[in-house]
């Protein structure tokens, strides 16, 4: 489905009947992807929207760089085109930044009434000595392949640095989605998680490389009424790769 929220045109999905659970997908993700846990929802008595956001699946990008703040702006008058004014939510990654800060907002015109986070991101990760001078030596170094003769004399310096240090999710985006992942993963949002007070689910991988166990731990103790089940073996995908167990632990939730 489709609408305009905007400028930007929204793919999204509306399935199932009964109380409303908004999805929130990762970074680099679309809603196809969470295809199972929708299921799982609408056929458990749930009306699931999920919206690809901007820069992802079939819904454009936006006009320039975003930070996680302008992704709230959006999701919010996404939700108000519904006309929703209690719904829980689901979010994977990146997903849990937009989730944090929108719960942050004061006089939400909304009450969310459950969360269930899966790998979520929004603990900045601490720099060792050896990352900050890797990080000092890499801006150094594009400085000055950046002046106007040494970009003349080797164009591509630059470019293949950057994919040399780049993740794979930051070679991959466009220029825009690049300086907006660079803006969003910069920003620490452990002092917003005490603010969370709706019972909340927290779904992990415990080989999770991108959002380590050691961060649902830490929310696990920030967020009032929260609760963890792990994922023995599964990665930053734990839906996915442990879809079962998953499943089962989103029914027992939104069933209690």
């Amino acid at each position: 489905m489709i609408k305009k929220i905007d400028s930007i045109t929204v793919n999204y999905i509306d399935e199932g009947k009964g109380d409303a659970v908004l999805l929130l997908h990762g970074w680099g993700a679309n809603i196809t992807l969470y295809a199972g846990i929708i299921q799982v929802l609408a056929r458990s008595g749930h009306r699931v929207i999920a919206l690809d956001m901007p820069g992802f699946g079939k819904t454009s990008e936006p006009s320039g760089p975003w930070c996680v703040d302008d992704y709230v702006d959006f999701v919010m008058k996404f939700i108000d085109s519904f006309g929703l004014t209690h719904f829980s939510v689901v979010v994977h990654s990146f997903g849990g930044r937009v989730f944090f800060k929108m719960n942050a907002r004061e006089n939400l015109p909304f009450t969310i009434e459950k969360a269930v986070l899966i790998d979520s991101a929004g603990i900045l990760p601490k720099k060792s000595f050896r990352q900050k001078v890797s990080l000092r030596c890499y801006k150094i170094g594009r400085a000055v392949m950046s002046t106007k003769v040494l970009h003349f004399l080797y164009p591509d310096a630059v470019d293949n640095m950057r994919r040399r240090r780049g993740s794979a999710d930051y070679n991959s985006a466009t220029p825009t989605m690049r300086a907006t992942l660079v803006r969003v993963v910069n920003e620490d949002l452990e002092p917003l998680m005490h603010l969370v007070k709706c019972p909340t689910l927290l779904i992990w991988g415990d080989q999770d490389t991108a959002t380590p166990l050691s961060d649902a731990k830490r929310m696990e103790e920030l967020i009032p009424d929260a609760g963890l089940v792990v994922c023995e073996g599964a990665g930053h995908f734990s839906f996915a790769e442990q879809a079962p167990k998953v499943h089962g632990a989103l029914a027992a939730f939104f069933s209690s």
